[in-house]
């Protein structure tokens, strides 16, 4: 069963026993990442998106791949900073799923993070916060382009719930 785009924060909480998970796979050696923290914020938010008990796998990676990513999939000749592939995106209701707790991937260059955050005037760790988040809303439905500014509102409460503290 596909998951329904932009009315997920309506739906009611899960039993709060379910968790999601989240795999993290780090395929770059120059950026120190706060694997636990990023685990930890994932769960919130897919928890808090009503996204649990699905699974979703968050690599990151260095801008020379993820420029061939986004040259293939957005026909974008330039690194990104991050991009979501959702597990269910153009499946029809009748073709089988053959892991349908699975979201899909979010993968974050951590080059492009980088150097956003220096633009920013921002912590490199808050800026791959801010793209976790950004990323696994897409996987939940959530489209910035064409939803009248609900992710992004969305993404800005998160934040200030989930970061505050930070």
């Amino acid at each position: 069963m596909p998951i329904p785009a932009k009315s997920v924060s309506n739906k009611k909480p899960r039993n709060i026993t379910e968790t999601a998970e989240v795999e993290i796979i780090n395929k770059q050696r120059r950026y120190k990442l706060a694997r636990k923290q990023i685990v930890n914020l994932s769960h919130a938010v897919l928890n808090r998106t009503h996204q649990a008990p699905y699974s979703a796998t968050i690599t990151f990676i260095r801008d020379r791949e993820m420029q061939a990513l986004n040259r293939t999939y957005r026909n974008l000749d330039k690194p990104t900073d991050v991009l979501a592939f959702a597990y269910r995106e153009g499946m029809s209701d009748n073709e089988p799923d053959h892991n349908p707790n699975f979201l899909g991937d979010v993968i974050i260059s951590v080059e492009t993070a980088d150097r956003y955050a220096n633009e920013q005037g921002i912590e490199f760790a808050t800026e791959i916060n801010w793209l976790v988040i950004h990323g696994l809303l897409h996987l939940a439905g959530y489209d910035h382009e064409t939803d009248n500014g609900e992710m992004r509102r969305l993404e800005r409460r998160l934040r200030k719930e989930l970061l505050s503290s930070q």
